[in-house]
């Protein structure tokens, strides 16, 4: 029979294990009641967009041929509120068929930009290149760092491009810089050195530029010599590039806050929080460039929220989740049928089409693997790169449907101008032009192929002659070694005998 004492000692052991079950239980609620969910406030400010005529499929060729030369798409995003949505004055809705390919021979991580007839690009191995929208041929190339992960922006007043890199003699980010390099000939004009190094794809208005770096430091520079105007520290580094809206800069950190900031001065006009992350205990981090439209900030985190902020007073009007991070920059259009929408993909690996008022997921679509850049709408399709399975898919804007596939692309997924559409590929780029290919092409293509065809069936018949002369000649030495070996065993029963 159990002692008093020991019967005291069970009794507080049943005590205290009962008590941390409890407690465990209480925690565990907690977490589950204050784990963060959809939240959705459409009465926040949000501008209805207005009816805009775009150019018709009946403008002629001359003109055409003369936007295209002075068109430009000349920073990441497009426009300076980034929202990657373009329509040409060519129908380059599919089918398209290949124009030409350039290949850069390494990572192509951010799209290209454009400035009459040229375009330019930066790889991740920190080479520059420029070349010609008609055939993709190289006007010139120039090593600027050793590693790189930003679109470049032109400024066409100084014909000059400016470009961060995040590192000049390393393969880690440090030792950065800010470039500005001659338009015509990749000449370097001026460098601003970047301890931390940068991959903020730079925005221009004017004579300025601005940027950020990865030690959260914002960045306003006179384009023509690269004087600082004013710096803004930010909590946590700046990966993504600031977009600019009637004179306020809007961006994310990696410290998972939002901010709005005057450009003619640098002083803030809102910062917020988010707490998505840590089961609502803490902030993801914004990696993203912000898309602003409709009067709202929209912005990926890496907590798998997609977050609608308004842009006068920083009001969250809705955060919607995703199954996984979401590195990926959005794109906002309008639809006919739909209405605004605001397109983003996930790592969970749907590309998601979200109300712009609300944050209702309209459509979604499974891209079968990872998307981490950013989507493009161009004449109703949204463009967009599956990581690791190099490929690119085309959705129509309005249902989802599957309208283009390319069988390259990573990162970022494709631009336009009013003739082509340009195709990012790992590590090239890629022009579609409207329409089917043309008869002779085609024509062409098909003799191609019968050639392969018969010169692989010449190829595997020679092959097989190949072969049998091997055989035979392999059988012939063979005989001849076992004759041989007849004739010593022969020769030695003779001499034994």
């Amino acid at each position: 029979m159990p002692s008093p004492a020991s019967r005291r000692l069970l009794r507080r052991g049943l005590i205290a294990g009962a008590v941390v079950l409890i407690v465990a239980g209480g925690l565990v609620a907690f977490v589950l009641l204050h784990a963060p969910g959809n939240v959705s406030n459409p009465g926040v400010q949000f501008t209805q967009p207005t009816s805009a005529t775009t150019t018709t499929s009946s403008t002629t060729r001359a003109a055409r041929r003369r936007a295209a030369n002075t068109f430009a798409w000349p920073w990441y995003g497009y426009d300076a509120g980034r929202t990657r949505n373009f329509n040409s004055a060519a129908n380059l809705r599919p089918p398209v068929h290949h124009g030409w390919t350039f290949d850069a021979k390494a990572l192509l991580e951010f799209p290209p930009v454009i400035w009459h007839g040229t375009m330019f690009m930066l790889g991740d191995d920190g080479i520059a290149h420029a070349i010609r929208t008609t055939n993709g041929r190289q006007i010139w190339s120039r090593q600027v760092g050793t590693l790189a992960a930003a679109s470049p922006a032109v400024d066409g007043r100084d014909h000059l491009i400016v470009l961060p890199v995040l590192s000049r003699h390393g393969t880690s980010p440090g030792g950065g810089a800010f470039l500005a390099l001659s338009m015509r000939t990749g000449r370097t004009v001026w460098v601003h050195p970047l301890p931390a190094g940068s991959e903020s794809s730079p925005i221009i208005s004017g004579s300025t530029v601005y940027f950020g770096d990865q030690s959260g430091t914002l960045y306003s520079m006179r384009l023509r010599d690269g004087h600082v105007y004013w710096t803004y520290h930010a909590a946590g580094a700046i990966k993504g590039g600031p977009a600019l809206v009637g004179g306020v800069l809007y961006f994310g950190d990696y410290a998972g806050r939002v901010y709005a900031i005057r450009a003619v001065n640098g002083r803030a006009v809102w910062t917020v929080g988010t707490d998505g992350a840590h089961f609502g205990f803490g902030s993801g981090q914004f990696y993203a460039t912000p898309a602003v439209a409709y009067g709202r900030v929209y912005i990926g985190n890496t907590d798998g929220r997609v977050y609608s902020f308004g842009t006068a007073h920083g009001t969250l009007a809705w955060a919607t989740g995703t199954g996984a991070y979401v590195y990926a920059a959005a794109a906002v259009a309008d639809p006919p049928k739909l209405g605004p929408t605001v397109y983003v993909g996930s790592y969970d690996g749907y590309l998601y089409a979200f109300d712009a008022r609300s944050g209702r997921v309209r459509w979604r679509h499974y891209a079968g693997g990872r998307i981490s850049g950013a989507a493009v709408v161009i004449d109703g399709v949204v463009y967009f790169s599956v990581l690791r399975i190099r490929r690119t898919v085309g959705l129509d804007a309005a249902t989802g449907r599957v309208v283009f596939s390319f069988g390259d692309g990573d990162f970022s997924a494709a631009i336009a101008d009013q003739h082509a559409l340009y195709v990012d590929g790992y590590g090239s780029v890629n022009q579609f032009l409207p329409g089917r290919a043309p008869a002779r092409r085609r024509a062409h293509r098909r003799r191609a192929h019968r050639t392969h065809r018969h010169a692989a069936h010449r190829g595997h018949r020679r092959a097989g002659r190949r072969l049998h002369r091997r055989a035979v000649r392999t059988g012939r030495q063979r005989a001849r070694r076992s004759t041989t070996k007849r004739h010593s065993r022969r020769k030695t029963v003779a001499r034994t005998r």
